[in-house]
């Protein structure tokens, strides 16, 4: 094993891991590789150590390649592989121990006496720069293959936040100054794109296990070998022993940010200096860490305390920490790279950020209008009879509903990854979706892994062909069911082209709507893991060969291949049929392929719910738009669980998923799924229960704001637009904002807050600097840049709109297709100048690709107090010719609560010519 190799795996053991205003883009079905052209773009320059690439992309996108041999630089890419770049004029200038790459907006300047490069925008103030010396290349044998692992430094700017590389469930907004392990697991997803409040991104073009930050390691407290078995180093809790309290102290050798982290299941608190910094509960099966910082002062004892409760038959807890690092560089390091190559994308402006991202991977196509509806799901449905009686629920109790979803195991016994229905539970599969199609107007999203049972004809016709992984066949490798199984290799085209066939004549030729690809880390080696490096070690041993390298080598891109094969399979039977696909991981690129990733078995708790907003916040800001989660949790613990839970966990669990509901209204898409209890509406005390009322209500309002949310969606797939938007990406300016863990922008509108604590029943909100912001529920209006205690009665939570808001709103509906969206009522929020442009096409095919969609500019003048409705743009077979717009006026002087039943200040009948509605 090479002393790299080592390094990495030693660190590994110890640590776990609106919508924009950006450049009009247009539809493409790009294939994943694509290799880069040569000097042409950009110099090549001889630095100390190899060869420095420059590479112009556009004025603001520029690539930065560096290796020993040339061929490095038109090596192929999965993530970038559809890339847009466009020849734009740069200059090349060099002078001694400098080489200067010039364009319109950006300046990169290569020091070559060190290497190292530094980005200037147009008034020469720098943006980003690499540390001198900051860059490296080191040999390493990993699984007995000669690699070159890789590392990259930057500079850190004063005043700086970073945020991105995906989904992490460390409840981390602003992630500079952390460490963080980037590898596929359930919960955590890499997406490994760097944003900063300084309004530039970073693309970390790797497919291998990468950490961001210190390469050092975190070790264990003074005094806590006792916690630890066997033989006093950090592992599993000895068998048999269930708790750990312990109470100790540690003196500091320095003054600074100490971190520490835990990797647990069970129930674990830890309290430093009187301040508990984690507190989580997680399921035995899927252990991971948590992390916290803590400012402590040389030579001062600081207690701690420790408490944990297992539950279950796996057992692990480990608490650690690690000093402050003097260096606060940032850092991108790869464990497999051949040379570093990275792409910097300047905004400055934070959607233009993410627009860059998706210039590089790929646009994101337009989901269908169905998507935007509720999905009912739980684990799991285990009849075709089952799903029709929770429809006939829904219907019969006028909830609106458009997705019902089929987990895992409606397969024979034995037969997972046959795509074949059990005859006993599902005895005409045809004729059952064609009721859900047609009796209740919903669509049927299906479970499909990428694992296959030996007994099934999908993996004899797979493994005739050398497409599955050997290692688990030859080991016999077991899953948590006791049965031995393989997973096929997506990185081989002519394998996801025979995967896709198998899913197209079981499924989808019975009319499936949508795919669930299920454990797309991938999930190769049964867990739970008692450490990141087992995990990754698995993953890394077992994902190989792949078509493109060794498991080591394509690490985190299964779930991107795996996308793929879906997605252009599908648009290969039905090239004109929307595809959603819904994953559990995630890579760089991904969105390309119609997919939207959930959050993975988190648990059914107060602190998983809190650290869904970071988690969520942090992967739509890694430029992925799509994303959401099980509302209400997956794993359930005990208390919840029972047979007889009694009155006050009764209570408790269906508050957690009313106000679980309450959240997850203001997500891209809209999911309920979960473990036992039952989660639909009325199974949380019945028809007459607050949480039933409450989740009906927040229902109805998603159905009615569908024009606002499909006009996102427009953006996002025309302009590179962002849905579910961390405050910095509307007011970076603002240190405050950028802070903020537990608030966030849906759309342009609205400020949502999510309450995560049980009882509570009003939260401190803050108000963000602008011109004002009005509080959904009652039409007051409140200054901008102020911390406000905002009522949250059970049945609502705090959402504020921002002055200058224009909001269309729909009629009522069952599904969303139910009946045209006409009227519009149209709320506006009087206090600024404001625009909305709303987006409508035909809802389900690709013709919007050809240009069939309609658009209308509305703009709000508050001067003159008037709404300009402005000539319609476009048009899609079924567009309504005429239709009427019901608008409302909301101001300081005139507070206007949301209502279902709305009374409009003015009408107007609107045919496509441009209407000036007058307020004076």
């Amino acid at each position: 094993m090479g002393s790299k190799r080592y390094i990495a795996m030693a660190l590994a053991s110890v640590f776990t891991t609106g919508c924009g205003s950006g450049p009009p883009v247009q539809a493409s079905r790009p294939s994943s590789l694509a290799a880069a052209k040569d000097d042409v773009d950009g110099p090549i320059l001889a630095v100390p150590g190899g060869l420095l690439k420059i590479q112009v992309c556009t004025s603001d996108v520029i690539r930065v390649a560096f290796a020993r041999e040339r061929d490095f630089f038109a090596h192929p890419s999965l993530a970038t592989g559809p890339k847009r770049c466009e020849p734009v004029p740069f200059r090349t200038a060099a002078m001694s121990g400098q080489t200067t790459i010039t364009t319109s907006k950006l300046a990169v300047q290569v020091d070559t006496t060190t290497g190292a490069v530094a980005f200037r925008d147009a008034k020469g103030q720098t943006i980003l720069a690499e540390k001198p010396g900051g860059r490296a290349l080191t040999q390493a044998v990993v699984h007995g293959e000669q690699v070159t692992s890789v590392r990259q430094e930057w500079l850190p700017n004063f005043d700086e936040s970073l945020y991105g590389l995906g989904q992490h469930q460390q409840g981390l907004m602003d992630i500079r100054g952390y460490d963080l392990d980037l590898h596929q697991y359930n919960t955590e997803v890499v997406i490994p794109f760097l944003v900063s409040s300084k309004g530039y991104g970073i693309l970390w073009d790797n497919t291998s296990f990468t950490r961001f930050g210190d390469l050092g390691v975190a070790f264990p407290l003074p005094e806590t070998t006792g916690l630890y078995a066997p033989g006093g180093v950090a592992g599993d809790v000895a068998p048999g022993d269930g708790t750990v309290n312990w109470t100790g102290s540690v003196t500091p050798a320095v003054t600074g940010d100490y971190t520490f982290r835990t990797y647990s299941t069970g129930a674990i608190r830890l309290t430093v200096g009187y301040r508990t910094v984690i507190d989580h509960y997680r399921q035995d099966w899927l252990p991971n860490e948590d992390i916290a910082h803590m400012h402590l002062t040389k030579g001062v004892p600081v207690p701690v305390k420790l408490t944990w409760t297992g539950e279950g038959n796996k057992k692990f807890i480990r608490l650690l920490w690690k000093p402050p690092v003097e260096d606060s560089e940032t850092s991108l390091w790869s464990e497999v790279g051949d040379g570093i190559d990275y792409w910097f994308v300047f905004g400055p402006d934070l959607d233009h950020v993410v627009g860059g991202y998706r210039r590089l991977t790929g646009e994101a196509p337009m989901m269908p209008k169905w998507a935007f509806g509720l999905w009912q799901c739980k684990e799991r449905y285990k009849t075709a009879q089952e799903v029709l009686d929770v429809l006939k629920g829904y219907r019969a109790r006028g909830i609106p509903i458009d997705n019902i979803v089929q987990d895992w195991q409606y397969w024979p016994a034995g037969q997972w990854g046959s795509h074949a229905f059990d005859p006993d539970r599902y005895p005409d599969p045809t004729g059952w979706i064609r009721t859900i199609h047609d009796s209740y107007h919903a669509k049927l999203m299906i479970s499909v892994w990428p694992r296959f049972y030996p007994e099934t004809p999908t993996y004899a016709a797979l493994r005739a062909k050398g497409f599955l992984y050997p290692p688990n066949i030859a080991e016999g490798s077991k899953d948590f069911l006791d049965h031995a199984f393989a997973v096929y290799d997506a990185f081989n085209p002519a394998a996801r082209q025979l995967y896709w066939s198998q899913i197209n004549e079981s499924l989808f030729s019975r009319k499936v709507d949508a795919w669930w690809l299920d454990a797309s880390e991938v999930e190769i080696v049964q867990g739970p893991f008692d450490s990141a490096a087992t995990q990754i070690e698995a993953s890394e041993t077992h994902m190989n060969p792949t078509a493109l390298g060794s498991g080591a080598r394509m690490l985190n891109a299964f779930p991107l291949v795996n996308s793929e094969a879906v997605y252009e399979g599908q648009r290969s039977v039905e090239p004109n049929q929307r595809v959603f696909i819904l994953t559990r991981s995630g890579f760089a690129g991904q969105q390309r392929y119609a997919t939207a990733t959930w959050s993975g078995d988190i648990t059914s708790t107060w602190t998983a719910m809190k650290k869904q907003i970071t988690a969520g916040l942090g992967f739509s800001i890694s430029g992925v738009p799509y994303w959401t989660f099980d509302t209400g949790g997956f794993a359930v613990p005990s208390r919840f669980s029972s047979p007889n839970p009694g009155p006050d966990a009764a209570g408790e669990w269906a508050e957690l998923n009313t106000r679980w509901f309450e959240y997850a209204t203001f997500l891209p898409i809209l999911r309920v799924h979960g473990q036992a209890p039952a989660r639909e509406m009325w199974a949380f005390g019945g028809e007459a229960s607050p949480a039933y009322s409450a989740m009906r209500k927040f229902d109805r309002l998603r159905y009615r704001l569908l024009p606002y949310i499909y006009s996102l969606a427009g953006m996002v797939s025309h302009r590179g637009g962002t849905i579910l938007r961390p405050l910095a990406m509307d007011f970076r300016a603002d240190k405050a904002s950028r802070e903020i863990d537990d608030e966030f922008m849906f759309g342009p509108a609205f400020l949502v807050n999510p309450v995560t604590s049980y009882g509570a029943r009003s939260r401190l909100v803050y108000l963000p600097p602008a011109a004002g912001w009005y509080d959904f529920w009652t039409g007051v209006r409140f200054a901008g840049a102020a911390m406000v205690r905002s009522p949250a009665p059970f049945e609502a939570i705090p959402i504020y709109v921002r002055s200058g808001s224009i909001v269309p709103v729909g009629p009522e509906l069952q599904y969303t297709s139910e009946k045209l969206a006409d009227p519009i009522t149209v709320y506006v929020y009087a206090g600024a100048d404001g625009a909305f442009t709303l987006y409508e096409d035909e809802g389900t095919t690709y013709d919007y690709e050809k240009g069939a969609f309609s658009t209308i500019a509305f703009s709000w003048d508050d001067a003159k107090k008037t709404l300009t409705i402005g000539e319609r743009a476009g048009e899609f077979v079924g567009m309504p010719k005429q239709r009427t717009f019901q608008v409302i006026l909301v101001s300081q002087t005139k507070a206007v609560p949301f209502s279902f039943t709305a009374k409009a200040d003015k009408s107007v009948d609107y045919s496509g010519a441009a209407v000036a509605v007058d307020f004076h």
